[in-house]
């Protein structure tokens, strides 16, 4: 079993509108946006990071708004739910506070006893929010919603699979113990992690799989401390019969991916060297990066790229 994956880093998805999903994370859920550049394999679209203040892993939810993209049709082989951590009693004021935004789907219900609220996102994205007690990581408070309310980051991620046996067995591997089970439902948590710990399995084996578009999720990183711990783990992966691609520069991280049993995309991601390697902490977000290979894009990009506010450069 390993212990170098320490809960998860980020998780990616993908939109039909930069400029609404912008809106919706850093106004409505207030989330800072941490990082403005463009997919490294589709450049003429952005890639947007939202999180804490810092980009800290665990905290980080990132998009590919495409353009056209026609909408995800949900089922089984991906990730139907990625819930965030509020405190203890916040439920009231994000129920109040999504229903003016206009934000649909909004169901309060219990699970393994914690309170948490369902809602959907712009593109029909599964979200909840789960009230945590004494969750220690900071709330970025610039989005306008009060530290005693705010996000702290990452509570889980709820697959869904038509056999979750399979993926249990990975998640064992990778250093999750379950902790607890109600019917269909298994919670896998890991010891020692960055508060964003928990990875739900919903087994559904009548339902036939998901279609990825706008409003699904593409993957799910797994945060290690370091190169050398990532290394690690995907010898690990790789040994045990995983097709596991080669590390990959990711800019503020580096990246290694895997295709799961059920279906689901997984990436290892470290922790190093951070959002802040080209942009000072005060202004993280603001300017458009590019990674070196797109660089030569820029003239075009800055007229063609869609600005992400009123009156804002896309520059």
């Amino acid at each position: 079993m390993l212990d170098q994956i320490k809960g998860l880093h980020h998780v990616t998805s993908m939109a039909r509108d930069a400029a609404q999903n912008n809106a919706f994370f850093t106004h409505t859920l207030g989330l800072r946006r941490v990082k403005k550049t463009v997919n490294f394999d589709a450049p003429d679209v952005y890639h947007l990071y939202y999180a804490d203040e810092l980009g800290q892993p665990g905290t980080v939810m990132t998009y590919f708004p495409f353009p056209h993209i026609a909408r995800g049709r949900p089922g089984t082989g991906e990730v139907g739910t990625t819930a965030f951590a509020v405190p203890a009693g916040a439920l009231p004021y994000w129920e109040e506070r999504l229903a003016q935004h206009g934000v649909g789907g909004l169901k309060r219900e219990t699970r393994f006893g914690e309170s948490r609220l369902d809602f959907s996102g712009q593109d029909g994205d599964g979200f909840a929010l789960v009230e945590v007690k004494d969750d220690p990581r900071p709330v970025w408070t610039g989005g306008g919603v009060p530290a005693e309310k705010g996000i702290h980051g990452f509570h889980s991620v709820s697959m869904r699979l038509q056999d979750g046996g399979a993926n249990a067995e990975l998640l064992k591997f990778m250093g999750y113990e379950q902790a607890e089970q109600a019917g269909n439902l298994r919670r896998f948590s890991v010891a020692g992690g960055n508060g964003a710990d928990t990875v739900d399995i919903e087994t559904l084996p009548m339902v036939n799989p998901a279609r990825q578009g706008a409003g699904s999720v593409h993957h799910v990183a797994f945060a290690v401390e370091n190169r050398a711990k990532q290394l690690e783990v995907r010898k690990a992966l790789l040994d045990t019969g995983y097709q596991v691609t080669p590390v990959i520069d990711r800019d503020y991280f580096w990246a290694i991916y895997f295709r799961t049993p059920g279906g689901v995309l997984f990436e290892v991601a470290t922790n190093e060297p951070g959002f802040d390697r080209d942009e000072d902490t005060a202004h993280l977000g603001e300017a458009l990066k590019l990674p070196t290979q797109h660089a030569h894009l820029r003239p075009w990009l800055e007229k063609h790229l869609q600005p992400l506010e009123a009156g804002e450069a896309v520059s």
